[in-house]
């Protein structure tokens, strides 16, 4: 069957059979990836959660020594092939407490989140759905939370439970619930009303069932994009409250403790603040980055689609040859015929 080559053309492409679907796969292939944008935020803040990740995994096989193993005679020794990150006033290797360290980040960070990430997302879904009283209760109770500043309130809730990394965690806890609340909130009060909830609802489907299966995995990519945030924020303020005291206590290797440890010593040991504060600072920009390459990704922007213009034209190619071979007939020969007799 021959068709035009496109509107402005004169020629006319014959495709077999085996063509005709290896256009159709084309097409297919095209309209799926092309939404799919990989930033370089996205990549760069992957590979720094990649390092982040194989160090607190690997942390026995990469580190130096024990990282409360003492060594007096080699107390405050600078960088060197044996120590890179140098010794602090123990003797110890730093190297191998802020491999150590790593471990402990993520793990303030992670069930940090995961605390604040299970209640908010349920009160959320609850108080955008039900849209009656209990959304008036819960949103003045986050309001009012909300009011206090989350660091003083964390130093607050830590300071009265004790001084602990699990104290911690808790605290940074309770503090993010309300940013995951008002988010998932104000996403099912918007899809509360879409043409898929109205149908799960006309079929007899329970309410729990809605909003666990129709409702919250739709509501995916934000919650992932803020999860990605917090978990920066969670490990930024769980060293802040180390390096005042209240969050990891000695000789746990935590990176605010350490970065604590080192401030007084700046002038003559330099490395014992600065390796650890690089390590806060490096993975906290890689949590961010992540988080926005996944929020690009996940949800592109105007920006974004203007950005990848040729690859729609060239799908909007695509899609107009293969919407000649369906129309087929008398009229793509006639086509054909024409453009031939106008050359």
């Amino acid at each position: 069957m021959a068709i035009p080559a496109s509107s402005t053309t004169e020629r006319t492409v014959t495709l077999s059979p085996s063509g005709q679907v290896a256009l159709r796969q084309n097409v297919r292939r095209s309209a799926w990836r092309w939404p799919a944008i990989v930033s370089p935020q996205l990549i760069i803040g992957s590979a720094l959660l990649a390092l982040l990740i194989i160090a607190a995994i690997f942390a026995p096989i990469l580190a130096i020594s024990p990282p409360d193993e003492i060594e007096p005679v080699q107390r405050l020794l600078p960088p060197s092939p044996e120590h890179p990150f140098g010794t602090d006033q123990l003797g110890r290797d730093l190297f191998s407490r802020v491999i150590y360290g790593s471990r402990l980040a993520l793990q303030m960070s992670v069930l940090s989140v995961a605390l604040s990430a299970i209640p908010g997302i349920v009160l959320g879904l609850i108080a955008g759905y039900y849209r009656n009283w209990i959304n008036i209760a819960l949103t003045m109770v986050m309001d009012a939370w909300l009011s206090f500043p989350g660091l003083l309130l964390a130093i607050v809730l830590v300071a009265r439970m004790g001084p602990s990394l699990g104290t911690t965690v808790i605290a940074l806890g309770i503090v993010g619930v309300p940013a995951f609340y008002r988010l998932v909130r104000n996403s099912t009060m918007s899809a509360r009303h879409a043409l898929y909830i109205e149908a799960a609802y006309s079929m007899g489907f329970s309410e729990a069932r809605i909003l666990f299966r129709h409702v919250l995995p739709n509501l995916a990519s934000p919650i992932i994009v803020l999860t990605t945030l917090r978990l920066g924020a969670m490990l930024l303020a769980g060293g802040g409250l180390s390096f005042i005291g209240l969050g990891a206590q000695p000789p746990d290797p935590e990176w605010g403790a350490l970065l604590a440890a080192g401030r007084d010593s700046m002038g003559r040991a330099w490395w014992l603040a600065t390796f650890p504060g690089l390590a806060i600072a490096l993975s906290v920009l890689g949590f961010n980055l992540m988080g926005d390459g996944l929020r690009d990704a996940l949800a592109p922007d105007q920006k974004s689609r203007r950005s990848h213009k040729p690859k729609v034209r060239r799908i909007e190619r695509w899609l107009a040859v293969a919407r000649g071979l369906r129309a087929g007939g008398k009229q793509s020969d006639q086509q054909a015929a024409s453009s031939m007799n106008q050359g």
